[in-house]
């Protein structure tokens, strides 16, 4: 296989606790076939701890990001999302950053909302898990809430939940290679 995405770096963020193993697994092994160096940062370099029982030693904390160094950024929900990265002001910026640079932005499931709370969905389209409060913020941010398992705003993908896991991965991948790569959509 091919690695049509050798160079790139993506910086996967997850929840130090209960964030969902296979929205953090299931884009990664994606990207890596591509030939994609993914990083993994969370609000602490402590091992991070999946809902069902995965455990992840972070590179990096998210005070050690520098977006210039990534290409993407992705963030992974599950249940430690609202508790450990909604509000997070340091994250918000780092996502407006990574867009400002004209790269790609994605979260999955409860992490749909961190997008809105950072200002980046204002008149999109958008999914996140379909939990109230979870739409709400979504709403709240200006976006149109669409119930798909992934949704494609050029350098903006969102995900819906575990299950559309491999589908977002697939979404972000061919998103780097339209977005920052340049290339033509046919070629993927």
């Amino acid at each position: 296989m091919s690695k049509r995405l050798a160079g790139i770096t993506v910086l996967s963020v997850i929840s130090s606790v209960n964030f969902r193993d296979e929205e953090y697994l299931e884009p990664r092994k994606i990207l890596e076939s591509e030939g994609v160096v993914v990083k993994v940062a969370s609000t602490t370099v402590q091992e991070a701890r999946g809902m069902l029982g995965l455990k992840v030693k972070p590179d990096m904390s998210l005070t050690e990001v520098k977006v210039g160094d990534f290409n993407a950024v992705i963030v992974a929900g599950g249940s430690g999302t609202p508790q450990h990265l909604w509000g997070n002001s340091l994250l918000h910026y780092i996502l407006k950053e990574t867009l400002k640079q004209s790269k790609v932005v994605g979260a999955i499931c409860l992490a749909s909302a961190i997008l809105a709370e950072a200002g980046l969905l204002k008149g999109l389209k958008a999914t996140v898990y379909p939990a109230p409060e979870a739409i709400s913020k979504l709403r709240a941010g200006g976006a149109k809430y669409i119930d798909e398992p992934v949704v494609v705003e050029e350098r903006i993908i969102t995900g819906r939940d575990p299950n559309a896991a491999v589908e977002f991965g697939k979404a972000i991948a061919q998103a780097i290679w339209k977005e920052v790569l340049k290339k033509p959509v046919a070629g993927w």
